[in-house]
């Protein structure tokens, strides 16, 4: 009895006269699962993705799910009038689970974990469904395993799965899986999170097996108290969980229709925790209110970064001029290795000694500073963008363009994977420049320090709802080509604009869906002026969802006695800037007469 595989293990415990029920998981890793017949969409999506791309936004996980049915077995042998001792036991994600489950549960008697356990921080290079918000600030797998001492626990350093997801597929079927892949940790590797675990959690219970341990030593390991196990025969038969694609299918749809009924409950929810407590009769006592919830906001849904701690140490150049404006590149220390960058306009009428208000221009998805600026109607930025840096600058805005780094596909995506498991995301970094860049901005001798406003198109727009929430500096905001009933184009898998049906895979932030809406969002702007540029062709929502959501924010700054502070404007065409209403807006606020 050398042989120290799953199987074995399953012999060994069959004859011994062990209950033993296979728990049906979401394990498989099966493809093109297209659950959007409404708009025959295919993906290259495996389930277990499809589930997270889902769930994350409203702060649930497939692990939790997983979980929570390996507990609820549980809570029925518990409830049997003559309770057995009970081992989960689990291979590849099926490990992850045992270790996790008993980790959270103490009425797991002993857990055998094989293809799992090991170092996890690479774990932004596995597949996505394993992003787990925060872990790495707490937890690593020798911290979960401390957790289910003095408990008996098994790791074995074997039957790890081999896997790859790629943004490939074939004809017909839309490439947007989230690459990662799995593979088996080096032996130092997996002894040294062992070690760790040990020494958390001295006196601990912990074999680390490997392919060649004995059966034997390994049950004896889990159940010390049974004296002696009988061989097993060559001969034995091994049950099979018949592999039916029925089964699967309805275990997934199941996975789903919870999910999605959870949009519901979650608004419910935002109303309760959020709107429900919010002061109205005095803005003072709304702005001491919604301090608060600005905090929450930074700190345990965007994720906040220390404060910009370098010397600002400006760098400037010209890099263009127009009849009207002067165009300089300047470049701002952040922190240790990261550095802010953006294009400022100066208008050439602008007076030694004269301050004007500065206007943000915020670019999108794939964008440079320069995208806003140019007026070669030739190039595709053009029509996004229309000049409207410039155009600002021309009228005698000084304006400043930003680079955020949502830019190069996998490159900035990958960032935000790291950047998750330590709590942290995307905007963690992209706040803290912006705070560099007030800083600077406010510091010049030609500009106003309390009329800085913040203008952004498509990921831009994301921008103005999350930056200016965070960053009171900013003395108003205008989201154009973005603002949405954003949890349900997230996570509704019914909406032609969803995201559960494209690349953008590093979109959904945790647990936003149950703390902050757009509407919550803008009511962290207010009471300062907020707009919405919205054309009725724009693809990235419909006008109905959009109003739905604006409509909130127009109640509340009506309810505050504020309502000229908001405004939608409609026009009729796509994605881009259109710059009327908008313009207007900014001169009556900022208070420029050209």
């Amino acid at each position: 009895d050398a042989d120290g595989s799953p199987e074995a293990l399953l012999d060994a415990t069959l004859l011994s006269g062990a209950v033993e029920v296979v728990i049906p998981a979401l394990v498989s890793r099966g493809t093109e699962f297209s659950t959007n017949e409404k708009f025959n969409v295919r993906t290259n999506v495996p389930h277990r993705e499809w589930i997270y791309r889902q769930s994350y936004e409203l702060g649930r996980h497939p692990i939790g799910y997983e979980v929570q049915t390996a507990l609820a077995l549980l809570d029925w042998f518990k409830a049997q009038p003559e309770p057995l001792p009970l081992i989960l036991a689990g291979i590849g994600e099926g490990g992850m689970i045992a270790l996790h489950a008993a980790a959270v549960d103490e009425r797991i008697d002993a857990v055998y974990s094989a293809g799992y356990f090991g170092p996890r921080e690479q774990v932004w290079q596995e597949p996505i469904e394993r992003n787990v918000f925060g872990l790495l600030r707490d937890f690593g797998d020798a911290e979960l395993a401390s957790l289910i001492a003095p408990r008996s626990l098994v790791l074995q350093h074997a039957f790890y799965p081999s896997h790859e997801v790629k943004m490939e597929a074939a004809k017909g079927v839309r490439a947007i899986a989230a690459p990662g892949k799995l593979s088996m940790p080096e032996s130092s590797a997996f002894e040294a999170e062992v070690a760790r675990a040990r020494e958390l959690a001295p006196g601990s219970r912990i074999l680390a097996a490997t392919e060649r341990t004995p059966t034997r030593q390994i049950l004896r390991h889990l159940l010390p108290r049974v004296v002696e196990w009988p061989k097993a025969p060559q001969d034995v038969e091994v049950p099979d969980l018949p592999g039916d694609p029925a089964r699967q299918k309805r275990l997934v749809r199941g996975l789903e229709t919870f999910t999605q009924r959870l949009l519901v409950s979650t608004e419910m929810e935002r109303k309760a925790q959020f709107w429900d407590r919010l002061p109205l009769k005095s803005l003072p006592e709304y702005e001491a209110h919604t301090a608060r919830e600005r905090e929450r906001f930074w700190n345990e849904v965007i994720g906040r970064l220390p404060d910009p701690d370098l010397p600002i140490h400006a760098r400037s150049r010209l890099v263009r001029e127009t009849e009207l404006v002067s165009l300089h590149e300047v470049t701002l220390d952040v922190w240790q290795d990261v550095f802010a960058w953006g294009w400022l306009g100066l208008p050439k009428d602008l007076k030694e000694g004269e301050k004007r208000p500065v206007v943000v221009c915020q670019h999108g998805l794939e964008g440079i500073p320069e995208d806003t600026f140019t007026t070669d109607a030739t190039q595709r930025a053009f029509g996004a963008y229309q000049a409207f840096a410039l155009r600002l600058a021309e009228q005698g805005f000084v304006t400043f363009a930003p680079h955020n780094p949502y830019r190069g596909m996998h490159s900035f995506r990958t960032l935000q994977r790291k950047l998750n498991p330590l709590g942290l995301t995307l905007y963690s970094v992209i706040n803290g420049q912006h705070q560099r860049i007030l800083e600077w901005l406010k510091a010049q001798p030609f500009t106003r320090p309390d009329k800085i406003a913040f203008y952004g198109l498509s990921y831009g727009g994301k921008s103005a709802m999350r930056t200016p929430a965070v960053l009171p500096d900013y003395s108003l905001s205008i989201c154009s080509g973005d603002f949405n009933e954003w949890v349900r184009k997230c996570v509704s898998t019914d909406m032609p604009m969803n995201y559960t049906h494209t690349h953008e895979y590093e979109i959904w932030e945790w647990n936003l869906g149950r703390t902050f809406n757009y509407a919550e969002m803008a009511a962290l702007i207010a009471p300062r002026p907020f707009m919405v540029e919205r054309g009725h062709n724009d693809g990235v929502g419909s006008d109905e969802w959009v109003n739905y959501e604006y409509a909130k924010v127009r109640r509340l700054y009506n309810k505050l006695g504020i309502g000229e502070r908001t405004v939608i404007e409609h026009f009729d065409a796509g994605h881009m800037i259109h710059g009327v209403g908008t313009f207007r807006f900014l001169k009556e606020w900022l208070g420029l007469g050209k």
